[in-house]
């Protein structure tokens, strides 16, 4: 999917409401409020929504297999520490910074989160001399956008390629409209 999913979550996301999360392409969580675990095996169950393949990419085969097989709560803070999610936050914090990213995103070509997205996709799950050739592709199809050519044009005038610019990337989401 060539567009951007976040989950934000501030309760509990056990057995299949885990798997929708660990489907999205980040996980931001409250301190304090989130709690994530996979039941199904005490129960006889298998997790049949993605859990078995996607648990092991992000936090390894080890701790995959101890939240599924240990079938117990696991907080925020030790989701964070494991990889299940991107981030654990204070719970008042979670909503300003989810949605300053989210719009953040938002604010960039579309083509070009597409394209980014389809490498670190191959990359994550192909070996990588593979994703290094998609990689080169996708760059290729991103440099070529006419919208891209504009922006690029207008960051260098900003100043982007000084020292100076490189220190400061806030005016990246102040670049003109894309299409």
């Amino acid at each position: 999917m060539p567009k951007v999913s976040i989950a934000k979550i501030e309760g509990r996301a056990r057995g299949g409401g885990s798997e929708i999360a660990l489907a999205m392409d980040m996980r931001f969580a409250a301190v304090g409020k989130a709690i994530f675990g996979h039941p199904e095996v005490a129960i006889g169950l298998v997790p049949g929504g993605g859990a078995t393949q996607r648990l092991p990419r992000l936090m390894g085969r080890g701790r995959a297999l101890e939240v599924l097989l240990g079938c117990d709560d696991i907080p925020a803070e030790l989701a964070e520490r494991y990889g299940y999610i991107n981030r654990a936050l204070p719970a008042d914090e979670l909503t300003p910074f989810v949605e300053k990213l989210a719009h953040r995103i938002a604010s960039f070509p579309v083509h070009a989160i597409a394209h980014a997205k389809a490498s670190v996709d191959t990359g994550a799950f192909n070996s990588i001399p593979e994703g290094l050739l998609v990689e080169a592709h996708e760059s290729d199809l991103s440099v070529a956008s006419e919208v891209t050519q504009a922006r690029m044009k207008e960051a260098l005038k900003a100043g982007d390629e000084t020292y100076e610019g490189e220190l400061e990337m806030a005016y990246l989401s102040k670049l003109s409209p894309m299409e």
